[in-house]
């Protein structure tokens, strides 16, 4: 069983930032590429981000770019989320994910239904 676990979540005041954590196995950043993605109460999963296995992809989606950057910290075995200038409208469930390692160059690249594996999910409250 593959198992991803994100945390960092938390609350922030709008404007302020957030760092989230995926911890994965060295075997998961080697071979699958890794989506963020995040639930708000009553919509639906919307795809934020797509990082390939070697960080040479990375993808954002339009809601996110610019404010947000994703980067891997091997040391930790983890892929974090930077998150700025946070605005109430990102208040949600926040997931990363994995899937097969050419995704981020794929346009399904944000459809869930792509990924095999998910972690259990940080909530994010954006809100002053």
């Amino acid at each position: 069983q593959l198992q991803l676990v994100e945390s960092g979540g938390g609350l922030v005041q709008p404007g302020g930032s957030l760092r989230l954590s995926c911890a994965a196995s060295r075997f998961i950043l080697d071979y699958y590429a890794i989506g963020w993605f995040r639930q708000a109460p009553g919509k639906e999963r919307e795809g934020i981000s797509c990082f390939s296995s070697n960080g040479g992809e990375i993808n954002y989606a339009d809601s996110v770019k610019g404010r947000f950057t994703v980067s891997r910290d091997n040391a930790k075995n983890t892929v974090v989320l930077q998150m700025n200038n946070l605005k109430p409208e990102d208040t949600a469930i926040y997931y990363c994910a994995a899937g097969l390692r050419n995704l981020c160059a794929l346009p399904g690249r944000y459809n869930a239904g792509r990924y095999n594996y998910w972690g259990q999910g940080t909530q994010v409250t954006v809100s002053s």
